[in-house]
């Protein structure tokens, strides 16, 4: 369905107030209005994005780890799909007011149009922004705990007084207040509803309803469930969602894995032994590289938490601007979402049993890794491998590819800060983790290298700019 506001100045505003305020009591289905074909550069006469700080991004972004970390059912996968849409609401809410940038709707799947600002109504862009996370963030953590619903509230009410120096109460009007909070609430409820029909709303928790009971196929190689805990298999049809980006999920295909064997002379039986014997004899950096980064859903921010948390601080430390915050997560997020999607998607069209299977089976009947459980998926490819490799290809962009940093994201468990030369070099570590912890081959770590830079160069390939 497609909604026409109107186009007069004060009766489109009244007819967004009263959408807004119809959509928050109910959540009807909400279409989206068409955009304006022009940049921003004509969309208003207020300050532009560029003005303001990125304090909003930051804090929004920051209390988002938290909530992925505390909230049920924020595995992986399903992390990357609420930052995603975190990090488009950001983009979209404020690229009104980035001169010479655009929408991106339109080039994302299945999302034709978005609001536009009115070029003669001047918006408040921190006001936008905080509205439109606000918004988000409460519908993507809709099953937080009262204390984190409470702490949204909190963090809303609280900006405006925190950065003082973006929010001037001398130059923002209650009107443009008002009119500010307004679009930034419809732009966050416009995402929403496209973001009800990706597949990834109801394929976790308690809420599936459409989808059968999987049972992963039998076989000699196939996948079987995992000591100790033999949990059944972890979102199944993740892989089937509707990617940002990508037109399929099989749009981006990781290399083929080793022909499945047994015998001691094949490749196969060589990587997974390889695994066996690191594990039985890692060393202490590898050990160590192993728990870094090992982003256990519901002790940390994930994966993809743990790679937003650390642009967080490069941006906060490079004293980015609004837009530039903007811009930046929503490549990075868009890029790791997908990259899941593309790495689900593999696993269980080839359904690659695990190292403590294969070893079980072939060379030591009790062996499990020392230092963590198997996951309850399938092993090819490593999913820290693409997502990772996906990040740093984005990052690389942004920042430069040969730009040191430092990563700040574990220092509350004492494994930080630690200081890594390139974002290619963290993802490397991440991947090869994976292997020193013995749950994954070593194919299944090189090989999901290639399919997330593949995801990353669709992702950068989105014109921001007209």
């Amino acid at each position: 369905m497609t909604l026409h506001i109107a186009t007069s100045r004060a009766p489109r505003w009244k007819a967004l107030a009263m959408l807004v305020s119809l959509a928050m009591g109910s959540a009807p289905s909400l279409a989206q209005t068409p955009a304006s074909p022009a940049t921003a550069a004509s969309a208003t006469a207020a300050k532009p994005a560029t003005a303001y700080s990125n304090g909003v991004a930051y804090d929004w972004f920051y209390l988002g780890f938290q909530l992925i970390q505390q909230t049920p059912g924020f595995s992986p996968p399903v992390a990357s799909r609420a930052l995603a849409y975190l990090g488009l609401a950001l983009y979209e809410s404020v690229v009104p007011g980035m001169p010479g940038y655009q929408s991106l709707a339109g080039q994302l799947n299945e999302l034709s149009s978005l609001p536009w600002a009115q070029p003669d109504e001047p918006l408040h862009w921190p006001t936008v922004a905080n509205a439109a996370m606000a918004t988000m963030t409460r519908m993507m953590f809709s099953n937080a705990t009262a204390e984190n619903k409470a702490r949204i509230d909190l963090l809303e009410r609280s900006l405006p007084l925190k950065y003082t120096q973006d929010f001037d109460p001398s130059t923002v009007t209650p009107d443009i207040s008002n009119r500010s909070e307004t679009f930034g609430k419809l732009m966050a409820m416009a995402i929403m509803t496209w973001a009800r029909t990706d597949g990834g709303h109801e394929a976790w928790g308690p809420i599936r309803r459409s989808q059968a009971n999987y049972v992963p196929p039998s076989g000699t190689g196939k996948w079987s469930a995992t000591p100790p805990a033999f949990a059944p298999a972890l979102l199944p049809y993740w892989g089937m969602n509707r990617p940002f980006v990508l037109k399929a999920a099989a749009d981006c295909p990781a290399p083929p894995p080793p022909d499945y064997s047994e015998e001691k002379g094949s490749e196969f039986f060589k990587q997974a032994q390889e695994v066996y014997a690191i594990s039985n004899a890692a060393t202490q950096e590898q050990r160590q590289f192993a728990l870094y980064w090992a982003d256990d859903a519901g002790k940390t921010p994930t994966p993809a938490g743990h790679w937003a948390y650390l642009t967080n601080d490069l941006l906060k430390g490079r004293k980015a601007n609004l837009a530039t915050a903007a811009e930046t997560f929503a490549r990075l997020n868009l890029a790791m979402s997908d990259a899941f999607v593309a790495a689900w998607y593999t696993k269980y069209q080839l359904n690659v049993l695990r190292p403590v299977t294969y070893v079980q089976l072939v060379i030591d009947s009790n062996w499990v890794p020392s230092l963590m459980s198997t996951p309850p998926f399938p092993d090819y490819p490593s999913g820290h491998s693409v997502q990772s490799s996906a990040a740093s290809a984005v990052l690389s962009k942004e920042f430069g590819a040969n730009v040191a940093f430092v990563d700040n994201t574990h220092n509350d468990r004492g494994w930080g800060p630690r200081t890594f030369k390139s974002f290619k070099a963290a993802a490397d570590e991440a991947a090869a983790s994976r292997i020193y912890a013995g749950i994954h081959y070593r194919f299944a770590s090189d090989g999901g290298k290639p399919q997330g830079q593949c995801v990353a160069d669709r992702v950068l390939a989105l014109k921001f700019k007209p």
